[in-house]
C-alpha cells in the first residue's frame, strides 16, 4: 500500500466503526432504557464515573433521576451499550441456581494468564463451584471458631497502640489504624504470623498501597477487559504500579509456602507428623489445613492454588473487614444513643459470662442482638462493593424487570441502590438505626434480607463472609468499652473513593481511654 492511502484508510475504519456504533444504538431492541446519552455509543460515562471514584453516588443519582411518580430508583438504566443497572437483586441474576457468569470485568483482576485465576474472578461457573466445595470448609463456622486466637492476639496489641495514641492526645486516621488491624488479623489467619502493620502503624513494604493501586488498575482495565492482557505487561514494568504489588505479594506467598513445605518436610525426616496437631478451638492457618489438604490427589490441589487463595485472603480479606468496621465505629461514635445502647449490652452480658473489657467469644458475641444489628447497619450503609455486581445475560438472553435482554448485555445492581431503597428500608433509609433489624419481623424482615447484600447473594456470595463477621464482632465489643472517639470533622458520612472496594478517607478522630483502660 502506498503511504498516502493510510490516512484515508485510517479515515475509513473510523466512518465504519461511528456508523456501526450509531446503528447499534439505533436498532437495540432496548433503545428506550433511559441513561446518559454517551452511554448509548461507547463506555467512556462508565469508565469516567469510575475514574472519579464515585460511582455509586452517579449511578444512585441516575436511578434517582429516571423514577417515575410513585418510584424510588427507576428500575432500569442503561450505563453503557448493552450495559444496564438494576434496582432489585434479580433471582435469575443472583440466585443460587443462577446460570449467569460474572462480566468481563473481572478478568481484569487476574493475571491474564488463563491458567490463572480466584474463586472471586471465576467467571467459569461449574470450575467456581467445585473450588468452594474444595475451600468451603477453611470458611466454614467450624474452621471459623479456630481462627479466633489470631484475632485476638492482633485485638490486644491494637488497643496497646490506642491507648498509646489516647496518651499522646493527637488526632489520628483511625481507618488507617483499622486496616493495620485487618492485615495484620488476615495475615495470622492465613500464614499464622502477622505482617507488623500494628507496630508502628506503617505500610510494611507498601503492601497497602500497593494492593489500593492493583484496585485502581483493575478497576479501571475491567471496563475494557479485551485491554487487560496487552496493558498488564506493560504496568509491570513501571515501578509502584498496581501490577508491580500484585508481583510482590505473589512473591511474598510464595516464599512462605516454600518455608512451610521445608518445615513439613524436617518434620516428616524425623518421624514426625508434618504439622503439628491441634485440638478442637486450636489455631491452625490457612496454609496448613491446604497442604493436609494437598495430600488428597483426588482434590487436585497445586501449589498455585494454596498462593492463590492465600492471595485472595490478603486481597479481599483486609480493605473489606476495614471498611465494614470503620463504617459501623463512625457510626455508632456519631450516634450517641446507639452506642449507650451497644455499651448496655455489653456490659450486661461481660456480666453475665465473666468476661473483662467487652473481650468476649464469637459463640456469645455472635448471638448479641443489638451488637449483630449494629454491624449490619454498618455494612448496609457502607455497601463495601462500590461498583455494580454485573453479569453477563448469556447466549439465549433473559427476561427481566418486564424487559427481555438479548445475548450480550450485562445486567447488574449496585449495593448503594439495594441497600438506600425508601421503598424498602423506609423513609430513614440513609440514617444509622440498627433498631430497625430488631422491629422488622414476617414479610418486612424478609424484604430486607433479600436487598441486604454487603456479601453478594447467591453461589457468588463472598466465601470469606464468616471470618469477616468474627473478625468484626470480636473488635467491636473491647473498642467500644475501652475507648471514646472524637471525630475531628462535622461531616455527615465518611468520604469515600470507590474502586471496586469502597474506602474511607476521613475518619480522622482523637482518641481518649475510658476509665479503667489506661
Amino acid at each position: 500500500m502506498q503511504l498516502h492511502y493510510l490516512p484515508l484508510s485510517i479515515a475509513a475504519v473510523l466512518v465504519l466503526c461511528a456508523l456501526y456504533t450509531i446503528l447499534r444504538a439505533a436498532l437495540s431492541p432496548l433503545r428506550h432504557i433511559p441513561g446518559p446519552f454517551l452511554a448509548r455509543f461507547t463506555r467512556a460515562w462508565y469508565f469516567h464515573s469510575i475514574w472519579k471514584g464515585k460511582h455509586d453516588l452517579d449511578i444512585s443519582a441516575l436511578h434517582r433521576a429516571y423514577a417515575k411518580p410513585g418510584q424510588y430508583f427507576a428500575p432500569i438504566i442503561r450505563i453503557a451499550p448493552n450495559m444496564y443497572s438494576i434496582s432489585a437483586p434479580e433471582k435469575a441474576v443472583y440466585g443460587v441456581s443462577s446460570k449467569m457468569p460474572k462480566s468481563s470485568w473481572y478478568e481484569g483482576w487476574q493475571h491474564p494468564s488463563p491458567d490463572h485465576w480466584t474463586v472471586f474472578t471465576d467467571r467459569n461457573i461449574q470450575r467456581h463451584a467445585e473450588s468452594r466445595r474444595v475451600y468451603g470448609n477453611l470458611y466454614a463456622m467450624s474452621s471459623v471458631v479456630s481462627y479466633e486466637k489470631y484475632v485476638d492476639d492482633c485485638t490486644e496489641i491494637f488497643e496497646s497502640r490506642l491507648r498509646e495514641i489516647a496518651h499522646q492526645g493527637q488526632a489520628v486516621d483511625m481507618g488507617h489504624w483499622i486496616q493495620c488491624w485487618a492485615f495484620d488479623v488476615i495475615g495470622d489467619i492465613t500464614y499464622g504470623k502477622r505482617f507488623g502493620f500494628l507496630d508502628k502503624g506503617e505500610d510494611v513494604a507498601y503492601t497497602m498501597r500497593g494492593i489500593y493501586r492493583r484496585a485502581i488498575y483493575s478497576t479501571l482495565v475491567g471496563v475494557y477487559a479485551w485491554a487487560h492482557p496487552y496493558v498488564y505487561p506493560i504496568m509491570e514494568r513501571i515501578p509502584s504500579s498496581g501490577p508491580v504489588a500484585y508481583k510482590y505479594l505473589i512473591g511474598f506467598a510464595s516464599s512462605v509456602l516454600r518455608e512451610r513445605k521445608m518445615e513439613r518436610a524436617a518434620r516428616e525426616a524425623q518421624g514426625k507428623p508434618a504439622a503439628e496437631e491441634k485440638g478442637d478451638g486450636e489455631a491452625e492457618d490457612f496454609i496448613d489445613k491446604m497442604l493436609d489438604m494437598q495430600r488428597d490427589q483426588k482434590k487436585g490441589i497445586t501449589d498455585y492454588h494454596v498462593i492463590a487463595l492465600g492471595m485472595s485472603n490478603m486481597i479481599a480479606g483486609s480493605d473489606t473487614t476495614a471498611g465494614s468496621f470503620s463504617s459501623t465505629l463512625f457510626q455508632l461514635t456519631r450516634s450517641p444513643r446507639a452506642l449507650a445502647t451497644l455499651r448496655s449490652e455489653i456490659s450486661r452480658v461481660c456480666e453475665e459470662t465473666g468476661a473483662e473489657d467487652g473481650k468476649l467469644s464469637y459463640r456469645v458475641s455472635e448471638k448479641m442482638p443489638y451488637l449483630q444489628a449494629c454491624i449490619k447497619e454498618g455494612m448496609r450503609l457502607f455497601p463495601i462493593a462500590g461498583l455494580s455486581l454485573f453479569r453477563d445475560v448469556g447466549a439465549r438472553g433473559a427476561d427481566l424487570c418486564g424487559e427481555h435482554f438479548p445475548a450480550g448485555s450485562e445486567v447488574g445492581i449496585n449495593l448503594r441502590i439495594a441497600h438506600f431503597n425508601e421503598d424498602v428500608w423506609g423513609l430513614d433509609a440513609a440514617e444509622f438505626r440498627p433498631e430497625r433489624w430488631l422491629e422488622s419481623d414476617g414479610e418486612r424482615l424478609k424484604l430486607m434480607n433479600t436487598y441486604f447484600m454487603p456479601f453478594g447473594l447467591g453461589s457468588r456470595t463472598c466465601i470469606g463472609k464468616n471470618i469477616s463477621l468474627l473478625e468484626m464482632s470480636k473488635l467491636l465489643p473491647p473498642i467500644v468499652m475501652g475507648f471514646d472517639l472524637e471525630i475531628m470533622h462535622s461531616d455527615r458520612w465518611l468520604d469515600t473513593k470507590n474502586f471496586w472496594f469502597m474506602k474511607a478517607m476521613n475518619f480522622d478522630v482523637r482518641v481518649r481511654a475510658r476509665r479503667g483502660n489506661i
